[in-house]
């Protein structure tokens, strides 16, 4: 490996990680919320609901994360009431915007599902005793349900927010400069493919490292709260 070559890609890596772990970010901060919200509708007793959120979660699982950022911003920017609306214009016009939505919405497909079946697995009786004491319904979500979903589902989520890490490289396939949008110009100024690209692999490594530890020590610390 070239260190000179190394040494002048860093910089403009570092740079892109900030991006990088801009759309991780949001993708956490508002696909797991959202993937919540979708799990528990899609427990709810309205049919209408179930297979709405089933069909949503259906189309971002069944079909590829690239084919839904070219939808989001090719597609959609061909749409004249989105062009007229300047919020939802803003949305999609802007690269970096285009793929937080993307990742929030693809994310939040599948942390629906990881939610739904720890949902699922919650043992009725203690639903129906936290009920019978007369909490109300958001207390008994707040205080039993989503305390015990969560430690159900961590595990499978700290995979989804890898996930989030490494598909936030698809921005790049619309223009935005994050890690891999950066190792791609400096491949094409230096053709130094090997280097670059291991290098951009050790971001992404690292990123990932930190956040599987940080949620593997969230887990241990739930697992303690027992």
């Amino acid at each position: 490996m070239d260190l000179g070559i190394i040494a002048y890609a860093v910089p403009f890596l570092v740079i892109g990680a900030k991006t990088t772990l801009l759309i991780a970010l949001f993708g956490v901060g508002i696909g797991l919320p959202f993937g919540v919200a979708v799990g528990l509708a899609r427990c709810s007793r309205s049919r209408v609901l179930r297979r709405v959120c089933d069909a949503y979660c259906a189309i971002f699982r069944g079909t590829p994360m690239l084919v839904q950022v070219f939808v989001i911003y090719y597609g959609l920017a061909q749409v004249s009431f989105i062009r007229q609306t300047p919020s939802l214009w803003w949305m999609i016009a802007d690269g970096l915007n285009a793929a937080i939505l993307a990742v929030v919405l693809n994310t939040g497909a599948y942390t629906a599902e990881i939610f739904r079946t720890a949902f699922l697995s919650l043992p009725k009786g203690l639903i129906e005793a936290a009920e019978a004491c007369g909490m109300h319904p958001w207390h008994v979500f707040r205080r039993v349900r989503f305390p015990l979903a969560l430690r159900q589902a961590l595990p499978a989520y700290s995979s989804e927010a890898a996930i989030i890490v490494k598909e936030s490289s698809l921005a790049s396939t619309i223009t935005v400069l994050e890690i891999t949008g950066y190792a791609k110009r400096l491949m094409s100024e230096t053709f130094a493919i090997m280097d670059i690209f291991i290098v951009t692999a050790a971001f992404y490594l690292t990123i990932n490292v930190v956040v599987l530890t940080g949620l593997k020590l969230l887990e241990r610390r739930l697992s303690f709260a027992r």
